[in-house]
């Protein structure tokens, strides 16, 4: 039997209450997972210890939500689509706060504010 989103074997949490360091060590400990990177990007992070970030870490949550968005996840790992995929991500990320629904406070920081 697949197991899908509704049927548990899963856990989101934001990356300000996730331990990264730990998420970083079942990844292998190459700084694959920090607070820069998820800052950046949603992360996906495998009980093997997998990361996917960005586009790719949608796809494989579509991929695991099981039906028809199953296979739109599918699409989104395929070579051709990948870059195509990537870019549409960076959009959504850079404009999320003027969506519907968004607020201030779902604008990226500004990469140069706070940096000595």
């Amino acid at each position: 039997m697949r197991q899908t989103l509704a049927s548990g074997g899963w856990e989101p949490v934001a990356f300000q209450f996730a331990d990264l360091d730990a998420l970083d060590a079942r990844a292998g400990g190459r700084g694959e997972v920090s607070a820069e990177r998820a800052e950046r990007e949603v992360l996906w992070v495998t009980p093997a210890g997998r990361v996917y970030g960005g586009a790719q870490a949608v796809a494989r949550l579509l991929m695991r939500s099981g039906g028809v968005w199953a296979y739109l996840g599918a699409v989104l790992t395929l070579a051709p689509v990948r870059p195509v995929a990537g870019l549409a991500y960076r959009w959504v990320a850079r404009n999320r706060h003027r969506m519907p629904g968004g607020t201030a406070a779902c604008a990226l920081p500004d990469r140069g504010v706070g940096r000595a």
